[in-house]
């Protein structure tokens, strides 16, 4: 069974940087892909960057390209998220997911609470 824990979130004022890991367990992760999510309170969940473990692609939502960075360490099975320059409306519960490349997200974490204060 698929496991993801996410690690990482808090709180920052807006304009600072936090760092969330995702390190996932239960299987290869060769042909998988993992990305994050975000949900912030009365809307819904939406995707904000993806990444393949196979070579690395990476994929952003229009909404936080060159202020987050997503990337990899394959040998530890984990993903991390860089967000700089936050800003209040990216205050989320930030969430991991997992699953086939190109097949959409089957596996996800518990979520970790991101707030951006102005």
């Amino acid at each position: 069974q698929v496991q993801l824990v996410e690690s990482g979130g808090g709180s920052v004022q807006a304009g600072g940087s936090l760092t969330l890991s995702c390190t996932a367990s239960g299987r290869t992760f060769s042909n998988y892909a993992t990305a994050w999510f975000r949900q912030a309170p009365g809307k819904e969940r939406e995707f904000v960057v993806g990444i393949r473990w196979s070579d690395g692609f990476t994929y952003y939502a229009d909404s936080v390209k060159g202020r987050f960075t997503i990337s990899r360490d394959n040998t530890k099975n984990t993903v991390y998220l860089q967000m700089n320059t936050l800003k209040p409306e990216d205050t989320a519960v930030y969430y991991c997911s997992a699953g086939v490349a190109g097949r959409g997200y089957d596996y996800w974490g518990q979520g970790t609470q991101v707030t951006v204060s102005s």
